[in-house]
């Protein structure tokens, strides 16, 4: 018979703890013991020997500490709405919903306490017990793996986390082990428990506290990994959610499942020792499965649909650079990180999707080049749709890009485009405004010409001598003389070249400037040359947006605006940036431009084609720039405008050859009326729809915009609108009436040479040329 062994040798052998190994764990508990003493007495704690300089450092910072400890406001999630109150885009620099006490599931609560701090409800900042036990299991096993941080500690280092953001250097002080840090949460943990209930301490640790894959907070936790909201969650899913707490990596149920079921497991047998759940509940809990169903980040304006994802951007740069939403740059960005935010935007659903479908059906993302368009509401400034065919995003190899092409450069955009001939109304408006000229001021618009020396804001504009820089028409037939709407319906440069030097580049561009564009797309000054009539100035479709809105609300002018209204972190109403609407030309001048640009959208001028489907009343300019590298249509109702740019990105392609765009060959290359007008066309009409029809204000007995061909009778004065009529009835304005102007016939002049511009007088003639107008979407 084997002799019986002694009950110390059953036992296995502990390993033996050096003398020099408990001396340290001695001062370890002196330290903490008398830490633990000091602070709660509310006293500076002393240099002693035993823990060191690193106390006497400590000691320091405790000094500084202020007696009371004010919670940070958490950053959250914020969420941008169309007009209508859908939503566009979740965006966040952390993913976290802010819950109550009440809005919280028990079983959450009770989990997360059961596995973290057994003892919370019965101990203070600083559990005694707690420190006693880490001590004695660390001396036993020679490692320092028990820790002895209350959940209000733990609370405490997460908001010091927080508050370091994306501070490198705040977040290394906010976690580093050293006994300063810990001295100094330690003493807000104390001044925290006395001014907040342990309930309060709670629900604040699972609003801040970091559950991987982005998600902060329980909330954000249980929508990440199942899809729903934390008080619809199971005795098991709360168990898995409170157990990856400890470390969100290493439990993470995505990369670790093995190790983040065994963890759930041991917080449900903690619930069922600390009696929150049953036995039969924490049977069924454990026999389950992980059972996630995970939801990935849906973060940023990357998300939004419809292709909303360049508004977005644009909304997020206001919030970011508007001085409504804070007086300094880190004000603002403060905001906007913090977040928090309910953004309605000023964004029309449909006419968006009406925008959206116009672009990308009829321009392929492969293409070379790309369109853009926007929309604006007269006489308010929102912006109602903004789409292009370039899809937001990073990767290039899928034809995305960052750049909203429809925006200047300091708001996401690139340095703009040319806008060809559809700048011509601003030099008109110039010229009317000013009394300088009339509907039926003439020019002899020979199909070539020198440019003329011109004055500018500065000094005066020459040309060169030698090899003067000429400006010529699109086609040789196009000869004058011609008068304001048929040079306008035609495009007629060498008209506008010459109506702008009779009025000066200097206020031409005090026009621009009225109307929205007071500097290039880049931020560039604008250039006072002779080409500005022809549009070589970069501008982005929203600025030429703000401008045929202004012709379109009958002369006022208003700021583009984005955003309606911002509810802010703390549910209050925060300002937003205005309009500024005020009246910057005047009335009958506005008319007059609605005049002639409606003559441009009639059969004869160059978007003739373009009517909308219900053929309500339309105005609008077209334009082409040298090689046709930028193609727009700017056309508008009196309720409406809408911009379609079309072109290379970069302004580098070239469409005046044999181009296929979204699968349409163009063998005459493209042209306003050809290229964007269809775009426009098909927006508008889906835009419009079912919607009142509206009349513009016109200049009544105008001159014809096919003056130069008609007879007497085929030019007789306008008629009254169709429908119903404008608000305010039309007047005389725009017109040189001392002098009545019947229709240019065929024939040769007769009388002297015709120099500068002026009022034709009855008997004179079209000269040059065919005298037809060239074929529409030719400018």
């Amino acid at each position: 018979m084997a002799p019986k062994r002694s009950s110390a040798a059953q036992r296995p052998r502990r390993r033996r703890t050096s003398p020099l190994e408990l001396a340290g764990h001695g001062i370890k508990f002196l330290g903490v013991s008398i830490l633990s003493g000091v602070l709660l007495a509310g006293l500076a704690l002393p240099a002693v020997g035993a823990i060191g300089l690193g106390a006497k450092d400590g000691v320091q910072s405790f000094d500084n500490i202020p007696d009371d400890f004010k919670t940070p406001t958490l950053s959250q999630a914020s969420y941008i709405y169309d007009s209508q109150g859908n939503q566009i885009a979740k965006v966040y620099a952390r993913d976290r919903t802010i819950l109550t006490q009440d809005q919280m599931s028990p079983l959450s609560r009770e989990a997360q306490v059961d596995i973290e701090d057994a003892r919370f409800f019965q101990h203070g900042a600083i559990d005694p017990k707690g420190v006693l036990r880490a001590i004695g299991k660390n001396a036993s096993s020679g490692d320092s793996a028990e820790g002895a941080s209350t959940l209000t500690q733990q609370y405490v280092k997460n908001v010091f986390v927080e508050e370091a953001g994306d501070d490198q250097a705040a977040f290394k002080a906010a976690t580093q082990k050293s006994l300063g840090r810990k001295i100094k949460e330690l003493k807000y943990a104390i001044q925290l428990e006395k001014d907040l209930s342990k309930d309060q301490i709670l629900t604040n640790y699972l609003n801040i506290t970091f559950f991987n894959h982005q998600a902060y907070g329980i909330e954000a936790a249980a929508q990440r990994y199942f899809g729903k909201s934390d008080k619809d969650l199971d005795v098991a899913q709360a168990a898995l959610l409170a157990g990856m707490v400890q470390n969100p990596s290493a439990y993470d149920p995505l990369a670790h499942p093995k190790a983040a079921q065994t963890r759930r497991d041991t917080v449900i047998d903690k619930m069922l020792q600390y009696k929150h759940i049953t036995a039969q509940q924490a049977q069924a809990a454990k026999a389950s499965g992980l059972e996630l169903n995970y939801q990935a980040p849906q973060n940023g304006c990357i998300t939004a649909s419809n292709g909303m994802a360049f508004f977005c951007d644009y909304v997020q740069r206001v919030v970011e650079n508007d001085p409504a939403f804070g007086a300094s740059s880190a004000a603002r960005q403060k905001l906007w990180t913090q977040g928090g935010l309910k953004i309605t935007t000023t964004i029309d659903a449909g006419k968006q999707a009406a925008a959206n479908n116009a672009v990308t059906s009829q321009v392929k993302v492969t293409d070379s080049v790309a369109a853009a368009m926007t929309m604006v509401k007269p006489g308010t400034g929102e912006i109602l749709a903004m789409a292009q065919t370039r899809p937001f995003g990073l990767d290039a190899s899928q034809h995305q890009t960052v750049v909203n092409l429809n925006v200047d450069a300091a708001m996401g955009g690139g340095s703009g485009f040319q806008p060809g001939s559809t700048f011509k109304a601003i030099v008109a408006a110039a010229a009317l405004d000013s009394g300088s000229a009339q509907l039926n001021t003439a020019f002899p618009s020979p199909p070539q010409m020198p440019y003329p020396d011109m004055s500018t804001c500065g000094q005066t504009w020459k040309n060169s001598t030698n090899k003067p820089a000429t400006v010529s028409n699109d086609s040789p037939s196009e000869a004058g003389p011609f008068m304001m709407p048929e040079a306008m319906a035609r495009s007629i440069n060498t008209y506008f070249v010459s109506l702008e030097q009779s009025i000066g580049l200097c206020a031409v561009t005090q026009m621009a400037n009225k109307l929205g564009i007071k500097a290039q797309a880049s931020g560039a000054a604008l250039q006072q040359v002779p080409s500005m009539t022809l549009g070589t100035q970069l501008v982005s479709p929203l600025d030429m947006a703000g401008v045929y809105a202004t012709f379109a609300s009958r002369g006022v002018h208003c700021d583009p605006i984005a955003i309606k209204s911002v509810t802010g972190i703390d549910g209050k109403q925060l300002a937003v940036p205005q309009a500024n609407c005020q009246q910057v030309i005047q009335q009958n001048t506005a008319d007059s431009i609605n005049t002639l640009l409606k003559g441009v959208t009639e059969k004869s001028g160059t978007g003739g084609q373009l009517n909308l489907d219900d053929n309500r009343p339309i105005a609008g300019k077209t334009g082409t720039t040298d090689q046709r590298k930028a193609a727009w249509f700017d056309g508008y109702t009196p309720d409406l405008v809408g911009v379609v740019w079309l072109g290379g990105p970069e302004g580098s392609v070239p469409m005046d050859g044999n181009i296929v765009i979204g699968g349409h060959r163009f063998p005459d290359g493209v042209y306003g009326a050809t290229g964007p007008g269809p775009m426009w066309q098909q927006a508008m009409s889906q835009a419009v729809a079912g919607t009142p029809v509206s009349q513009f204000n016109l200049i009544p007995n105008a001159p014809s915009a096919t003056a130069s061909t008609d007879t007497p009778a085929q030019n007789p004065a306008q008629p009254p609108n169709p429908g119903n009529p404008p608000a305010n009835p039309p007047t005389t304005a725009g017109l040189d009436t001392t002098n009545p102007v019947p229709p240019i016939t065929a024939g040769p002049p007769q009388g002297g040479t015709i120099g500068g511009g002026f009022s034709l007088p009855p008997g004179m003639i079209g000269g040059g040329g065919t005298g037809k107008p060239g074929r529409p979407g030719h400018h």
